[in-house]
C-alpha cells in the first residue's frame, strides 16, 4: 500500500471505479467503511489477515442488505477494496474460508482454540494467523478485526451471541488469549450491533416510504381512470375474473 495516499485519493479512486450513484442511506456506510480501511492500510503497523477480511466482508454484507439495485452491490464492494489497493477476491475467499471453519465448530470450541497461545494447535490452517497476532507486539487492533472475531462466534453458535453474559465472557477470554484490549473490543462490538439495529430500522422506514409513494401513484392513476399494473407483472385476480375488451 502506498502510505502517501490520502483519504481524498482513495475516494477519488473509488468513484472513478464505481460511477453509478449510491442510494442515500447506504452512501454513509460505503464511505465510512472505505475510510476505515484506508486509515488502516496506510498505518505502518497494520498487516492484512483473514480475520480482518472476515470483518470487512461481514460489515459490508450486513449493512448493505436490501440495497437496490442488487446487481450494484458486488461492484461497490470491489471498488472499495481496489480503492485501498486491496484484492476483493482475496477478501471474499478468506471470508468464505473462515465462514466454513467456524460453521464446523461450537462457540466453546472457538473460545478454547483462540486461547491456546502460543501454538494454537487445534486451529488447523488458522494457527499461523493466530500465532502471528500474539507474537506481534505492535499488532494493529481494529474494529473490523473485532467484527471478524464476533462473526466466528455468531456463525458457530448464533444463540450464544444473543446472551449478553455469555458473549461478554467469551470475548473477554478471546481478548486475553490474543492479547487484545478487552474494553475496546467489547465497546466496538456493542456499537456494531447497535448500528446494525439502526440500519435495519432505516431500511424499514425506507420500505414503508416506497410503499406509501406507490399507493399514492396508484390512487392518482385510479382517479384519472388509468389501470396501474401490479408489481412484478402479476395479474390482479382479486375479484376472480379477467377483464376483457
Amino acid at each position: 500500500m502506498n502510505n502517501d495516499r490520502t483519504v481524498s485519493d482513495t475516494k477519488r479512486t473509488f468513484y472513478s471505479l464505481h460511477t453509478r450513484p449510491i442510494n442515500t442511506i447506504y452512501r454513509r456506510v460505503v464511505e465510512e467503511l472505505m475510510v476505515e480501511m484506508h486509515l488502516l492500510s496506510v498505518n505502518v503497523d497494520f498487516r492484512y489477515d483473514p480475520i480482518y477480511a472476515f470483518g470487512v466482508v461481514t460489515t459490508f454484507d450486513r449493512f448493505m442488505q436490501g440495497y437496490r439495485p442488487e446487481a450494484d452491490k458486488e461492484p461497490i464492494f470491489e471498488a472499495i477494496c481496489k480503492a485501498v489497493e486491496g484484492d476483493p477476491q482475496r477478501y471474499r475467499q478468506d471470508a468464505a474460508w473462515l465462514q466454513g471453519w467456524a460453521s464446523q465448530r461450537s462457540a466453546r470450541d472457538v473460545v478454547e482454540i483462540f486461547t491456546q497461545a502460543p501454538h494454537f494447535g487445534n486451529a488447523g490452517d488458522l494457527s499461523a494467523t493466530l500465532q502471528a497476532i500474539v507474537n506481534n507486539p505492535k499488532f494493529k487492533y481494529s474494529r473490523l478485526f473485532a467484527i471478524g472475531l464476533f462473526t466466528f462466534l455468531e456463525v458457530a453458535e448464533s444463540s450464544m451471541v444473543k446472551d449478553a453474559k455469555q458473549l461478554t465472557e467469551a470475548l473477554k477470554q478471546i481478548a486475553a488469549g490474543l492479547h487484545l484490549p478487552d474494553d475496546k473490543l467489547q465497546k466496538d462490538l456493542e456499537l456494531y450491533r447497535s448500528n446494525l439495529e439502526k440500519m435495519a430500522q432505516a431500511r424499514l422506514i425506507m420500505e414503508d416510504t416506497v410503499k406509501a409513494e406507490r399507493k399514492k401513484r396508484e390512487q392518482r392513476a385510479a382517479d384519472r381512470g388509468v389501470v396501474v399494473a401490479p408489481p412484478n407483472g402479476q395479474k390482479d385476480t382479486s375479484d376472480g375474473s379477467a377483464s376483457s375488451n
